[in-house]
C-alpha cells in the first residue's frame, strides 16, 4: 500500500511526518531519511492495530489534494 505522507521541519531542526489518511500516525527523524523510514514503521504499527481491533480505515469521501500554481 503507499500512502501520502507530510514532511516539515520543526524550528529545532528535526523532520516531522504525518499521514493524513491515518490521523494520529506520526513520526519524527533527523534527517528526511531517517524521517521516511521512521514513518513506513509507524504506518506499518499503526496497521497492525487497527487489524488487532477490528477498526476500519476510514476513508473520507469528498476529500482530494492537489496543487494550484499562482502568480505573486
Amino acid at each position: 500500500m503507499n500512502f501520502k505522507i507530510k514532511i516539515e521541519q520543526d524550528e529545532d531542526g528535526w523532520y516531522v511526518v504525518t499521514v493524513p489518511a491515518l490521523p494520529g500516525c506520526i513520526s519524527q527523524g533527523k534527517t528526511e531519511e531517517e524521517a521516511k523510514k521512521n514513518i513506513a514503521e509507524a504506518i506499518e504499527l499503526h496497521l497492525s492495530v487497527l487489524a488487532e481491533n477490528g477498526s476500519p480505515i476510514e476513508h473520507r469521501e469528498g476529500i482530494k489534494e492537489t496543487f494550484v500554481s499562482v502568480s505573486i
